[in-house]
């Protein structure tokens, strides 16, 4: 039997991950080992390790990196700290293969231990492109490191192929996303409410907002920004969830924690969760903010979704996504178009870019050939265009 150690440091990326577990452990040959970290484990993020429990998943083990700051030195010894971690839990674990997704700095620490301990790394999400944001750079340089890929659509495995990756090992199987929203259990809105204990009124908004970490200082002119539009809809609750432990994430979770007793409609919490997040969306007027779900996961839906910002700048956008500059004027117009019935009449039958949901049993057919075949050369040679 071989075995698979499954990587989660988010509650967004283990969102995306679900799917494909849950695929792996079906598959008689195959042993799933997942490694909790980062966010997951600390409790200002909402101890989302739970949420990986309540969904019955074994975790093999919880290793702590994250420290209680979030500057950019900060970052770099959390990532030295999940790269000591994980050199040990490699060397005592010794998985076949490591299941990554994305673009995390936390993921790329672990990626360059399993790197060292020649460890073939399996990577979801690659090819993306994401200007405003460090997730840019770590996102290629975990493709590299990587052996299999998983691409989202055909645009990001042509761009993994053009990093140097041999076509026969790149596959565009659409986004777990789109799975998510097709397949979650759903609530009926009072049952949404009476599980995050307070009411959306009739109509709502559901908004995350991160730092744009290629830029300095702008986190809290930006999520000041934004509350100032907020506030200019007295008739639509905001329902905010925490920004991730990215440079600055802290000051954007104090400032609407501080505007709570300020704005009457605005809500928080740490997280909701997949299946609450995606009935949350299910039932909203639209999304806001600047999370990568806006893009992926919402088009699903047939719900707007207002982009604030440089931080998914280069990503592929479904007709449904209405980007907009971070200041009140902007936000205010962006969701104006959102409301608007003409918009709203015109994404009803708008294409999804990411796929029609079939990700997670392609990913795991792939790992399952990948693993039974056993002829893996990690001295990979570069792929010429």
């Amino acid at each position: 039997m071989k075995t698979i150690c499954v990587l989660t440091a988010t509650r967004a990326e283990y969102g995306l991950l679900l799917p494909v577990i849950k695929e792996l452990q079906r598959r008689k040959d195959i042993q799933v080992k997942v490694a909790v970290t980062g966010s997951h484990l600390a409790p200002e993020f909402g101890m989302t390790v739970h949420e990986i429990e309540a969904d019955g998943i074994f975790i093999d083990k919880k290793i702590e990196i994250l420290l209680s700051a979030d500057t950019p030195s900060a970052i770099s010894k959390t990532m030295g700290l999940a790269l000591i971690s994980f050199a040990d839990y490699f060397a005592e674990a010794r998985p076949d293969a490591l299941l990554v997704l994305g673009d995390r700095y936390e993921v790329l620490a672990v990626c360059c231990a399993a790197m060292n301990e020649r460890i073939p790394i399996l990577h979801m999400c690659g090819g993306e492109t994401t200007e405003g944001a460090v997730d840019e750079a770590v996102r290629h340089s975990i493709t590299k490191m990587s052996y299999l890929h998983f691409t989202t659509t055909e645009k990001y495995r042509n761009r993994v192929i053009q990093l140097g990756e041999h076509p026969d090992r790149v596959f565009w199987v659409g986004s777990t996303g789109v799975e998510n929203a097709q397949k979650v259990t759903k609530l009926s809105k009072d049952e949404l409410e009476r599980e995050i204990g307070f009411s959306l009124g009739n109509e709502y908004a559901v908004a995350t907002f991160h730092p744009v970490t290629l830029e300095n200082n702008t986190a809290k002119d930006q999520i000041d920004e934004l509350l100032s539009a907020v506030k200019e809809y007295p008739d639509i609750t905001f329902l905010f969830t925490k920004a991730n432990a990215d440079a600055d994430g802290r000051i954007i979770n104090a400032t609407i924690e501080e505007a709570l007793t300020q704005i009457p409609n605005i809500r928080l919490v740490s997280s909701l969760g997949m299946r609450r997040y995606m009935n949350a969306v299910r039932h909203a007027s639209f999304v806001i903010g600047n999370s990568s779900s806006g893009v992926g996961e919402v088009p699903a839906f047939g719900i707007p979704t207002v982009n604030i910002g440089d931080r998914q700048k280069g990503r592929i956008m479904a007709q449904s996504v209405i980007c907009c500059a971070p200041d009140q004027k902007s936000i205010m117009a962006a969701i104006a178009k959102a409301r608007d019935p003409k918009f709203r009449s015109e994404i009803d039958t708008a294409k999804n870019p990411y796929g029609k949901g079939e990700a997670s049993g392609r990913i795991a057919d792939i790992i399952e050939n990948f693993m039974e075949d056993g002829h893996t050369n990690i001295k990979k040679k570069f792929y010429d265009l």
